[in-house]
């Protein structure tokens, strides 16, 4: 068990039949009144965010969310196959569990699939991918505004901004947390 008083960023919790982690917590101590904990919590299940207050007394059963390192290893229609290195057991998860930044993840690469209870609600692939650039637009001498962009396609199909000197055959790191071209590899 665990009280509000204890909640710190990353804690999961179960509360009325779902499993819920805090990304945000404040303790508030009001001059008049008692005090309380300002939280903005995640459904991990669902992936909703909501912000709550709670008193610091209240008590919740904690809620152990499994991480585990699987290798991804191919698709098949709406089924996505990973692969357990201890067992080399193959696991499907369905594409609907798969959240938008899976589009940079290319087979054999390494992500994390979390579980509660057995079932698996999400993947999360690693922080930077290394890819390679197939598909983008020759950028002109000249054409050197602050900043300037140009859409590329990666060998995944993902689009990204990238700046004008990169060229078809480039290797860059992508930060799969915010889909943004972080350098050349």
């Amino acid at each position: 068990m665990i009280t509000a008083g204890d909640f710190r960023n990353g804690v999961t919790f179960e509360m009325d039949g779902s499993v819920f982690s805090i990304i945000e917590f404040q303790h508030v101590k009001p001059g008049k009144g008692a005090a309380f904990v300002r939280t903005k919590i995640r459904n991990v299940i669902s992936g909703a965010v909501t912000e709550r207050s709670f008193n610091p007394t209240e008590k919740f059963p904690t809620a152990f969310v499994e991480k585990k390192d699987m290798l991804y290893s191919y698709e098949d229609g709406d089924l996505y196959y990973f692969m357990d290195p201890e067992s080399y057991e193959m696991v499907p998860i369905n594409a609907s569990t798969l959240g938008d930044n899976f589009k940079f993840v290319k087979e054999n690469m390494e992500c994390k699939v979390m579980s509660y209870k057995g079932n698996v609600f999400g993947v999360e692939p690693p922080n930077f991918v290394e890819l390679e650039v197939t598909q983008t637009d020759p950028g002109f001498k000249g054409d050197t505004a602050t900043n300037a962009t140009k859409p590329a396609v990666v060998e995944t199909g993902a689009e990204v901004k990238v700046p004008l000197f990169i060229e078809e055959g480039d290797m860059i790191r992508i930060d799969t947390r915010t889909g943004l071209y972080m350098e050349r590899a």
